[in-house]
């Protein structure tokens, strides 16, 4: 169907296993191929890493996101933002549609950790659309920061006509960025409409509402943190200018081995102004 489009986000861990640090790149490779994703969003990604090239045998010696693209995506753009002496790593952007633009902002907030967005924007049947992956930090005045950068950034290059999606890894395991982005940018998170603001729902269980308010969010967004247990809702996408046909965390014991986070896919439309196909 034309304007259909499936995307998928993943924080990749770097390639290697969550607890037992085994190469896990070439599984990741077979299983993100299975998703059958036009665009993937990725997190963690490794262009260059000395140390898992001198402990594993078969550790692959393209950049990652080279790898992963193999013969499925034919446009791959890598952002780094971390560098350390025996490599670097950041986010990565894979397409099958062709790519008219990309640039990788630093929007890293002190220098503990380094954080980036990736900006690339697509042509998907002959229609513009921007494409944000973002990976945000640990500390909560930091993330609302890049937030506002985040916003600040499509805001000042972004039609408003334009489609958009943003997605990645936000951190975000309060829910307090989800009113943020849609009152700055018009944006809706794919599980669901937003939560309203400053009123949490209250859980089943009483007990979970008062000792851990952030268990008791609805499906609202999704869980996928850690793959092995999913309870925190760290990784996102936003749309704007799309129909969310469906999206799903993908779960089962493969997947679990293969990173720390649990991938997000979600099939959208492209749609007019006034939300025609």
């Amino acid at each position: 169907m034309p304007g259909r489009l499936r995307v998928a986000t993943y924080n990749i861990h770097k390639g290697v296993s969550a607890l037992s640090w085994r190469n896990r790149i070439h599984d990741l490779r077979r299983s993100l191929h299975s998703l059958d994703a036009d665009i993937v969003f990725l997190q963690e990604v490794q262009g260059r890493s000395d140390r898992h090239a001198q402990r594993f045998s078969n550790w692959p010696a393209a950049a990652q996101h080279d790898y992963l693209a193999a013969s499925v995506w034919q446009h791959t753009v890598y952002g780094r933002n971390a560098v350390r002496t025996d490599g670097d790593h950041g986010n990565a952007f894979l397409s099958r549609f062709a790519l008219l633009n990309s640039e990788n902002l630093d929007v890293s907030d002190h220098r503990f950790e380094s954080r980036g967005l990736l900006h690339c924007e697509i042509e998907v049947d002959g229609q513009s659309v921007h494409c944000l992956c973002a990976h945000f930090g640990l500390f909560e005045d930091s993330r609302r920061r890049q937030a506002d950068a985040l916003i600040a950034r499509i805001r000042a290059t972004v039609p408003d006509e334009a489609p958009l999606i943003i997605a990645g890894d936000f951190n975000d395991w309060r829910n307090r960025l989800g009113e943020r982005l849609a009152e700055g940018l018009g944006v809706t998170e794919v599980f669901g409409e937003r939560l309203p603001a400053g009123r949490p729902p209250l859980s089943p269980i009483p007990l979970l509402s008062f000792a851990a308010p952030w268990l008791a969010r609805p499906l609202n967004p999704a869980r996928t943190f850690p793959a092995m247990f999913p309870m925190l809702r760290l990784d996102r996408v936003y749309v704007r200018g799309l129909q969310v046909l469906a999206a799903r965390v993908v779960q089962g014991p493969a997947w679990r081995r293969l990173s720390d986070h649990a991938p997000i896919v979600a099939d959208l439309l492209i749609t007019d102004r006034a939300g025609r196909a």
